[in-house]
């Protein structure tokens, strides 16, 4: 048996696996040809057990969603080529089945196997979002689909190389299936050669350390998430902790859709019980079970920030999810709008726990990703395609308020930048900005969203979102209120509009000059708004967070023709509104 490893050495160790998969990460980043991985950072890439395919490490930049998601990637792979001895030194498989590897069919996985003198020592993976996969609607987020069919090409796990060997006819069969097939190319060699490196880099290590050396500090960094998990665990009291929330419908039928959560909690394990959830759905807002689980291991690792990314995080807890939820799904239920789901999963778990453990959430987050495609044909005849998320307003925390304009909580993604979207694309940004008055109220303010308004410089273009939060606010905890909804409109001849679902539509038809518009929803409150330092409600009127209309009537604040606040007046109203 080997000794046991010194804590300088594990602390050495965990820090040079991470280096390896954040170098994939960044390889990745600076050789991909569309935005979303190369200015979004929409991708990942980590090391997974050779048995089990959890979770051994994964880079720092990647997007946290796919710690979970990937885990159940790799395991197809050995579930379907390692009992028959199909997995050999040279292989790379690629595949992008949302039903065994999670997420959507835009994010395609590639899965290597890493060997050590001749025996399996563990697997490294890469994933990212490539910009079109075919289906019914460029970019792929198709709010009107009823199967996976109507979403994109689905590949199941197959060899990309055989023992070293490339397949090419894999790579013709995707390029037939992409409206850019370029970008396609582009992406996938950037993944390769991040698997390439982080084949090399591995190879290094273990010749330094030893490939048991190595393997013992997997394990004991697994080993070490596990018990410090259970320990948080164990502080938080006993009991049943309930959250509901809702999507506002799934673009078929205009009604909403359950997400519910019951937290239970005993000594050092806790039971996510997602058994009060709405059935599958029409809509592509089904997930499947890998998928509902990565996005419960983003919201526990928000809530215990200090537990270490691997798969011993998930040791302690147990999922209840009914195989007829729409959090269970089979193909072909379409599952394209994936994101908007998951994010309401986090919110479910930031507002079950801010009754059992107050001083460890934050407010809900904006709550989702404002999916949006524009494409068409330059006069040159040659197509394009802008797909894009938006950010919005994180919510307030025990520490301060919430982060203005951020990005979504399933990711460490940043959104793209304006600059490049327009080098891009056909369009021209007129507005990105702050929304006033969009965060929810409280103690500590929920961040601002944005107001983004893209005018169309080509002679014509069609027109796809795919958004949530339109009819449901995100929510405020321990008192804190809830945000601005989000709000979507469109230029026609005759006038703005805006979507029949709220916050879904396809195919509108904008003609050169005309514009859409996304304003996107803040974070939810934090806390009491009476509790709202006064000097602070009138920094935020100063900034234009806070329009001095809403610091009467929902700070409670009166703030002096000078910017200053009347605290005379301010005391004795809040004391009214108190009563």
């Amino acid at each position: 048996m080997m000794a046991a490893l010194d804590p300088v050495t594990l602390a050495v160790l965990k820090g040079r696996l991470e280096q390896i998969a954040d170098e994939m990460d960044a390889t990745l980043f600076r050789s991909a040809f569309n935005p979303i991985i190369a200015e979004a950072h929409d991708a990942s890439h980590g090391l997974y057990h050779a048995e089990t395919g959890e979770t051994l490490v994964q880079g720092k930049s990647g997007l946290p969603i796919f710690v979970g998601a990937m885990s159940f990637a790799v395991k197809a792979v050995i579930d379907k080529f390692g009992a028959m001895g199909g997995i050999s030194e040279g292989d790379v498989f690629i595949f992008n089945d949302p039903y065994e590897g999670g997420t959507h069919l835009s994010d395609f996985k590639l899965v290597q196997p890493f060997y050590r003198d001749g025996k399996l020592f563990c697997f490294l993976a890469s994933v990212g979002h490539w910009h079109d996969v075919g289906g019914n609607v460029p970019g792929n987020y198709n709010p009107v689909a009823t199967e996976s069919f109507q979403e994109g090409m689905m590949i199941p796990p197959v060899k990309l190389f055989s023992k070293g060997e490339l397949r090419q006819d894999v790579i013709d069969i995707m390029q037939a299936n992409s409206r850019l097939p370029g970008s396609l190319y582009g992406d996938l060699n950037g993944q390769i050669n991040a698997l390439r490196l982080g084949n090399d880099r591995l190879g290094a290590l273990l010749g330094e350390y030893g490939a048991d050396t190595v393997a013992g500090a997997m394990t004991e960094l697994r080993d070490r998430a596990g018990q410090l998990m259970r320990s948080l665990i164990a502080d938080m009291p006993d009991g049943r902790y309930s959250a509901d929330d809702f999507l506002d419908n799934d673009g078929i039928v205009d009604e909403p859709l359950r997400i519910a959560l019951d937290i239970v909690i005993e000594g050092e394990t806790m039971v996510l019980d997602f058994s009060r959830t709405s059935p599958a759905c029409a809509g592509p807002v089904n997930i499947s079970r890998s998928t509902a689980i990565a996005s419960c291991y983003v919201a526990l690792k928000h809530v215990f920030k200090d537990v270490p990314a691997n798969a011993g995080v998930l040791e302690p807890i147990t999922f209840v999810i009914p195989d007829d939820s729409l959090l269970s799904v089979k193909a072909p239920k379409p599952v394209g709008g994936y994101t908007e789901t998951i994010l309401r999963i986090i919110d479910t778990v930031f507002v079950a726990l801010s009754t059992a453990a107050p001083e460890m959430v934050n407010g809900c987050a904006y709550g989702t990703i404002n999916a949006l495609s524009l494409a068409g044909h330059r006069k040159n005849g040659q197509r394009w395609v802008m797909f894009s998320f938006f950010g919005g307003g994180h919510g307030g925390n025990p520490e301060g308020d919430g982060l203005n304009h951020g990005n979504a909580p399933i990711s460490t993604a940043t959104i793209p930048p304006m600059e490049i979207l327009e080098a891009a694309y056909p369009v021209r940004f007129t507005q990105w900005a702050l929304r006033p008055d969009s965060g929810g109220a409280g103690r500590h303010r929920g961040g601002l969203g944005a107001i983004y308004e893209i005018e169309l410089l080509e002679e014509k273009a069609d027109v796809f979102l795919f958004g949530e939060r339109g009819r449901f606010a995100p929510h405020g905890v321990v008192g804190g209120g809830d945000a601005a909804l989000n709000k979507f409109t469109y230029e026609q001849a005759n006038g703005d509009h805006t979507p029949p679902m709220a916050s879904k539509m396809v195919g509108i038809k904008l003609a050169q000059g005309q514009k859409v518009r996304l304003e996107t929803p803040g974070g939810g409150g934090y806390g009491d708004v009476l509790e709202r330092v006064p000097d602070a409600v009138a920094e935020d009127v100063r900034l234009g967070y806070v329009s001095a209309d809403d610091a009467l009537m929902t700070y409670r604040t009166i703030i002096a023709a000078d910017g200053t606040v009347d605290i005379a007046a301010t005391e004795i109203l809040r004391a009214e509104s108190a009563q």
